[in-house]
């Protein structure tokens, strides 16, 4: 009561991973629960996560889940068709999503997809909870309950959407998959002063999504060593979520999306060099590794 509870139920990306290596910080993707001070619910992601998420919500029910998708990548929704709130009367869930320039169609598509007869059993006009979707625009804020919620354009190889969510004068943004815009032309090229403009104001329009946030959960999968290979890839490093961190004045850094082949060991031998490289530039900012089943409350 009276604060935020952030609970992380996936902290892996690309693939789920399981196993005796993985077992301190999890291996579930991505699913992030938030609560408002007035206890209202957002997910976001949907990741395998949001299975142990909707066990524990079964004592709640009637419940309305919103559920904010930062992409449509397999590892962050590859948890909705087993959302077990889907299957009981008097449950809502409101989906909340971008639009898909490929397809022309809305976060609908999301479900309509999964729900395909050749991969799972059970079709949505048969869920027996109500079913809403909701589009959104990049820069529109909607409100969720108490909460304000505003999506941001971030930089994926899909239309990726980070969230900033405000409510009773806290705050917390998650990116998704991001990987900081860059110029993908050569300096002595015509078209890098041009692109270069493009990349800063886009830098510059995702640190003001960022800024000030009492929480940054950021897409943490490579160390400085990996990123010049995973150029292009969509994520981020170590290096870049401490100095969005930074740039942005924030609270606390989650790092989060860990690689998933990094076990909990190399995990904290990467977190622990990563914070030696980057030593006397945290200015008091708390920085931690996104473990699953952790809770924050801010």
């Amino acid at each position: 009561g009276g604060k935020h509870e952030n609970p992380i139920l996936g902290r892996t990306g690309s693939i789920a991973s399981p196993g005796p290596k993985t077992v301190r910080y999890g291996g579930n993707t991505t699913c992030i629960e938030v609560r408002t001070d007035a206890d209202e619910l957002i997910i976001i992601d949907a990741g395998t996560g949001i299975f142990p998420l909707s066990h524990a919500l079964l004592g709640e029910m009637p419940l309305t889940a919103n559920v904010l998708l930062t992409h449509s990548h397999w590892d962050h929704i590859q948890g909705l068709p087993l959302f077990v709130p889907n299957f009981i009367p008097g449950n809502t869930l409101r989906l909340h999503g971008a639009f898909d320039p490929v397809s022309g169609n809305g976060v609908e598509q999301v479900m309509a997809v999964q729900l395909q007869y050749s991969y799972f059993p059970v079709r949505e006009a048969e869920l027996k909870a109500r079913m809403e979707y909701v589009t959104l625009t990049p820069g529109e804020s909607i409100q969720i309950g108490s909460a304000t919620v505003t999506p941001h354009l971030l930089n994926h190889p899909v239309i990726n959407l980070g969230y900033r969510i405000e409510s009773g004068g806290k705050s917390m943004f998650f990116t998704g998959d991001h990987e900081p815009p860059y110029n993908i032309y050569e300096p002595d090229d015509a078209e890098y002063a041009e692109y270069q403009q493009f990349v800063d104001e886009k830098a510059e329009a995702i640190l003001r999504g960022m800024q000030g946030v009492d929480v940054l959960v950021c897409d943490t999968s490579y160390t400085r060593q990996e990123m010049p290979s995973k150029r292009g890839w969509g994520h981020g490093s170590f290096d870049t979520s401490i100095a969005y961190a930074r740039q942005a004045k924030v609270g606390t850094l989650f790092c989060t999306h860990h690689e998933p082949t990094r076990s909990d060991d190399a995990l904290e031998t990467a977190f622990a060099q990563a914070l030696q490289d980057n030593a006397g530039a945290e200015d008091g900012l708390d920085i931690r590794l996104a473990r699953e089943g952790d809770s924050f409350a801010f």
